[in-house]
């Protein structure tokens, strides 16, 4: 004879995984970046950089991130789009990258947040800079975020 037990089971000390923390705002983030972080990209423009992201993360090798691969692919003289995270601690790992793409000619801008470079890319980790090349299927959100990119202050 086979008995079934019938067991309740207490749930309200399973944490659910798809509970997120408060979505804290673009300015709150903003008080976050470290000094080197210019040109900083306007909250509009983030946005549209992270779309762009978002697409060219589905094609394979339009999308370069972290720190060596996007140092490496530049010294090898691949164009694009480069954005950098403003909260990097410590700076000095990162510092020199927005110099290298002022020489190549290659347009950056700064975001406030490295988690939501890697939240772009469907990443549960943080990013702290992309190279994002062009693309038939985003082309022309990449044209225009590039425009924006070089009207943004250049540092001094």
């Amino acid at each position: 004879m086979q008995e079934t037990i019938k067991m309740e089971i207490d749930d309200s000390v399973v944490k659910d995984e798809n509970i997120d923390a408060p979505e804290i705002s673009y300015e709150e983030k903003l008080r976050f970046v470290n000094t080197i972080s210019k040109p900083m990209a306007p909250k509009k423009l983030t946005k549209k950089i992270y779309k762009c992201i978002k697409k060219a993360s589905k094609h394979k090798t339009y999308l370069r991130n972290g720190l060596k691969d996007v140092q490496k692919h530049l010294r090898k003289g691949e164009t694009g789009l480069v954005v950098f995270a403003g909260d990097v601690h410590p700076i000095d790992i990162m510092c020199h990258l927005p110099i290298v793409c002022e020489d190549k000619n290659i347009p950056y801008c700064f975001t406030p947040s490295r988690m939501d470079i890697g939240a772009a890319m469907n990443m549960k980790r943080g990013s702290l800079m992309v190279l994002v090349k062009e693309h038939p299927d985003y082309k022309e959100l990449y044209d225009e975020i590039k425009a924006t990119m070089k009207t943004l202050s250049a540092p001094l």
